[in-house]
């Protein structure tokens, strides 16, 4: 099963951005909180330094005259080497910041036993007081998305907006989503309730469980 969805990959490329792809498959997949048609697999933009570079060249074009200051980026589901390409760019000028050292903050939360996002001692002061931007690698339902967002408010930061390189949305609740690709670049992709899922009404089993990872074949 993982060799084929693996096999069955295609790249599908930006309609606004076409040098950056993504693989993507279609099937009944699983993710935390919903079930959906296709599995997105980001992975080359997250770890290759050359497509990181060229997304977060994307990403600050689309931020653009939207957000006006960031001070901290803070990265969910393995983003970080997009995180810190992004923060090289909105340094080069585009961008104000209130750091003192002039320049952007890179982490991450901790995510606890009962799936609460969290900051350390040590790297709240990146947090409190700050303008920030969540990176995050998929955006569909939108859940994790606003933990991270409740989480920072928490700890004292302002939420700027969130960048996504794959989201359904252009605005969760009130933050504007900057995507590199939407719905829009995978004909026919739909995220379903569990309770309302075709594919499971049909008794099409699920294929794999998802998440920024990677999958995990059933």
């Amino acid at each position: 099963m993982a060799n084929d969805i693996r096999e069955r990959m295609m790249k599908f490329f930006a309609q606004d951005e076409r040098h950056i792809a993504i693989n993507a498959v279609q099937g009944h997949f699983a993710t935390s909180q919903s079930h959906i048609n296709y599995y997105i697999d980001v992975t080359r933009i997250k770890i290759r330094a050359h497509e990181a570079l060229e997304a977060a060249k994307s990403l600050k074009e689309k931020m653009l005259h939207h957000v006006t200051t960031v001070d901290t980026i803070v990265c969910l589901d393995g983003t970080e080497v997009l995180g810190a390409f992004l923060a090289q760019e909105l340094e080069k000028g585009d961008f104000q910041m209130t750091n003192a050292h002039e320049t952007i903050y890179i982490c991450q939360p901790e995510e606890n036993s009962v799936h609460q996002f969290m900051f350390r001692e040590n790297v709240k002061p990146a947090i409190q007081g700050k303008n920030v931007i969540v990176l995050v690698d998929t955006a569909s339902t939108g859940e994790t998305v606003r933990r991270s967002a409740d989480c920072i408010e928490y700890y004292g930061g302002i939420v700027q907006g969130i960048v996504a390189i794959f989201s359904t949305k252009d605005r969760i609740d009130k933050y504007d989503v900057y995507t590199l690709f939407n719905e829009e670049d995978l004909p026919g992709y739909a995220t379903y309730e569990q309770h309302d899922c075709p594919y499971c009404k049909k008794g099409i089993p699920i294929e794999a469980v998802v998440n920024g990872y990677g999958y995990s074949k059933l």
